[in-house]
């Protein structure tokens, strides 16, 4: 037979040679020095030069920058320390993205797909990349096609091509079909022989791209962007009109050109406009997601794109495969059971042929640990395993010590005829004490061609019951505790019986109801949608159910979380929020998550979410900060360009103060441990307070620098001395109300912010450097006075637009 393509023509340039005992090494060694090989991107994570360009060369560093030097050639480099503050954002967002791009690059090359060929005439596991042409691959349920492969023989498979085209609907495949490179198989076994490798197979471009880096969906970073979009606008018309307001400040645009005073213009046009800029935030974000990702890896978790940690802190539903997760995942055999039905001669050697395939299942090789078979029968036709069809079975010649067809599946799809009610309800009691079972069935007679897409015959007799048991997961029970108290609704979904999953539910401690049978799932979606809203216990589910029940909890409006081990598992976890495979997980279904527990600790999972609630309610608590920041630097800019006054500050002193009340403690607090569970709106609540609390601020500075300059009498040094001393009261609070509720590293973190602000203004240098002198009394009352006010009015604000955060944020108290 001529190897054939899915068309049925001849596919050109196809050595069938090899397909008994494939490549030998000189032929291997041969095609990868002529590069040949399977060779792809794989980068998990962006490159160290599109790490540097993000962080380096963005709008504001250009604004920054540009300041910076300008200052420098005017002499000014005292009031060019912002300068150093943006080399010093960018410095350590490289660093933190780099270290976990570190990270995550070694756990990704540790769980690299990795392929099963015939070399030499023997079989060997090598890494996905160093296939060649020609070479021999063993496939199996749950594999991931990593090159274009030809199918060979006469074992059909069902193949997953949705990552390819979208369809869910599993393809059959046929000897001489060509398997395309990013397709999964679902059932079956066979051989191929690989047809295209690297960039010559026709899924190269969809396979690099799904391997790059890439963010998920994040309110988080959306919010953001509005944000700097909008101070992106303001920046050139406030920077005209703060620079025209210290022009006239010094005497007109003439006068100032004229005698020289337009130096101290610029600087404090330019003070002006750094305010207005949150340098830090979007660093303090990043930072926030990379130190996230680096901690769970820490813990054996593999974050395979890093803002998932906000995903982890928006989860409410969290849906769980019952096997691999809940359990072992490993099956030990139990007993064999009678039908009451009889016995066909020969079931023993049938069950050995089961359990004999060196590819078979965790059940399979159960059996085949149970009934060791020397030299297991030569079928005449058999049927692989399908989780859609729930059976598998084998024909043996009429003559052999087993004739006629064995079935061995779930005794909800194999007993349906009338005639098997007894060993039906056998099954039942059996399931319901928690155990697995299967049965096997037997007819005189080879099954119809197309028995794989029908119903089985009638005809069909039941022999025995094979019941097995399955190990419960020590932390199981601990695990489902921690996500109850915690708000995250659990369900579990499971294609096994629903007697099972009730059963094993109840050994953790997760109710006492019955499991839902998923075969009676309304089709309507909304009555898809009430039902999976009342019921936490799920059987009998297909793959394609679980993606369908994960689709309705997300039209209701929740954040799903899956996991799952099995590529019955693969639909659902593609289409959760966030897909969290098991170490055990077939290399399909790692491919599609976008977490995986590398160590398989189901105890793991707690302190996931914990991870991202604590990045969130950080990322959070800094947005405060920064943004009330920017609200009464524009405020401030503005009024102060209409009403032609000089700006209240000098570009170091804001430098100053940004470093003691934002830059620092910010930076420290969000690295903070504990969190509550992520609510949608994070720029609606972080400008519900920010708003009235720059107003706020901006309003107190503006008052006690126009009474020094226009009604105190003071110089403008003291009256910018006395601005300082109220904005840094100010802003301190601020950080105060952001840091609620307090534990002992918050209040030092606080404590060291107010011991700064004090050796600011009484240490000879700092004084000299900054220019922030003691103001004379009477200004000092009014500035203290007003900061007072200015704080108890945030304290205010605060307590009517925040959330009082959970108890998981941690002991602490609020002030």
């Amino acid at each position: 037979m001529s190897p054939a393509g899915e068309s049925g023509t001849p596919v050109p340039g196809v050595d069938l040679r090899h397909a008994r005992d494939g490549l030998s090494t000189a032929e291997v060694r041969e095609r990868t020095a002529a590069g040949r090989i399977n060779s792809v991107p794989t980068a998990t994570s962006r490159s160290v030069g599109e790490i540097v360009q993000a962080n380096v060369f963005t709008l504001f560093n250009g604004v920054v920058g540009g300041c910076f030097i300008l200052l420098l050639v005017l002499g000014q480099w005292r009031d060019a320390l912002f300068g150093l503050s943006a080399v010093s954002n960018s410095l350590i967002g490289i660093i933190q993205e780099y270290r976990a791009k570190r990270s995550l690059d070694q756990l990704a090359i540790l769980q690299a797909a990795r392929s099963t060929v015939v070399r030499n005439g023997a079989r060997e596991s090598i890494s996905s990349d160093e296939l060649v042409p020609d070479d021999l691959v063993v496939l199996n349920a749950g594999d991931q096609v990593t090159a274009d492969l030809l199918l060979l023989g006469e074992s059909p498979l069902e193949v997953d091509e949705s990552l390819l085209t979208g369809e869910s609907e599993p393809v059959p495949k046929q000897d001489g079909a060509v398997l395309l490179s990013g397709s999964l198989i679902l059932a079956g076994n066979g051989q191929a022989s690989v047809l295209r490798v690297g960039p010559e197979t026709s899924a190269y471009r969809l396979a690099a791209e799904a391997r790059r880096f890439s963010l998920v969906t994040s309110e988080i970073r959306r919010s953001l962007e509005k944000v700097f979009t909008v101070i992106t606008w303001l920046l050139l018309p406030v920077a005209l009109l703060l620079t025209n307001a210290q022009m006239q400040d010094q005497g007109g645009w003439a006068g100032a050109m004229g005698s020289g005073r337009w130096v101290p213009a610029v600087v404090g046009a330019v003070a002006g406009i750094m305010a207005m800029i949150p340098l830090g935030l979007l660093l303090m974000t990043s930072v926030a997601f990379a130190v996230g990702g680096l901690r769970l890896a820490r813990q054996k978790v593999l974050i395979q794109e890093l803002a998932a940690v906000e995903v982890l802190a928006r989860v409410d539903v969290l849906c769980l495969d019952k096997t691999g997760t809940l359990s072992s995942g490993s099956m030990v055999f139990d007993a064999v059971h009678d039908t009451g039905d009889g016995r066909a001669g020969g079931w023993r050697r049938a069950v050995e042929w089961f359990g004999a395939s060196p590819d078979a299942s965790s059940t399979a090789a159960a059996i085949g640990a149970a009934f060791p078979a020397q030299i297991p029968l030569t079928e005449q036709d058999s049927i692989p395993f399908s989780s859609a069809r729930k059976w598998s079975s084998v024909t043996f010649a009429p003559e052999s010590a087993a004739p006629g067809t064995w079935v061995l599946g779930a005794p909800d799809a194999v007993l349906g005829s009338p005639g098997c009610g007894k060993a039906h309800g056998r099954a039942v009691a059996l399931a319901s004490t928690g155990l697995r079972t299967l049965v096997l069935a037997h007819f005189p007679g080879p099954l119809a061609p197309d028995a794989a897409k029908v119903d089985l015959p009638p005809e069909l007799v039941p022999v025995l019951l094979l019941t097995f048991r399955e190990s419960i997961r020590a932390d199981a029970a601990k695990t489902l505790d921690y996500f109850r108290r915690q708000g995250v609704t659990v369900k579990i979904i499971s294609g096994d019986d629903p007697r099972t999953v009730a059963a094993l539910a109840r050994g953790v401690g997760f109710g006492t109801g019955a499991a839902y049978d998923a075969r009676t799932l309304p089709r309507d979606p909304l009555q898809l949608e009430e039902t999976v809203e009342a019921c936490n216990l799920f059987g009998s589910v297909t793959p394609s159910q679980k993606r369908d029940l994960v689709q309705a909890l997300k039209r209701r409006g929740h954040t799903v979380a899956m996991t799952g081990d099995g590529v019955n598992d693969v639909l659902a976890l593609k289409e959760a929020d966030l897909g969290i495979a098991m170490d055990s997980a077939s290399p399909a279904t790692k491919a599609v998550a976008r977490m995986v527990l590398l160590d398989g600790r189901f105890e793991r999972l707690p302190a996931v979410v914990d991870e991202g609630r604590r990045a969130i309610s950080n990322i959070e608590r800094v947005s405060l900060v920064f943004l009330s920041k920017t609200v009464y630097a524009t405020v401030i800019s503005v009024v102060t360009g209409i009403l032609l006054l000089a700006f209240p500050f000098l570009p170091r002193q804001l430098s100053a103060l940004d470093g003691l009340t934002i830059g620092l403690p910010a930076f420290f607090l969000a690295l903070q441990p504990g969190g509550q569970r992520y609510a949608a709106g994070f720029l609606r609540r972080s400008l519900a307070f920010a708003v009235p609390a720059g107003i706020c601020t901006a309003l107190c500075v503006l008052a006690v620098s126009a009474y020094g300059q226009l009604w105190g009498g003071h110089s403008l040094a003291s009256a910018q001395s006395a601005a300082t001393v109220t904005l840094g009261l100010v802003a301190a609070w601020i950080l105060v109300m952001a840091s609620r509720p307090l534990n002992w590293t918050k209040v030092l973190i606080l404590a060291g912010m107010y011991a700064g602000l004090v050796l600011l203004f009484t240490v000879p240098l700092t004084q000299e450097f900054f220019r922030v002198d003691w103001p004379p009394a009477g200004l000092l009352v009014p500035a203290v006075a007003v900061a007072a006010a200015g704080c108890a009015a945030i304290e205010i604000i605060g307590r009517l637009t925040r959330r009082r955060p959970a108890a998981a944020d941690g002991p602490g108290w609020d002030l």
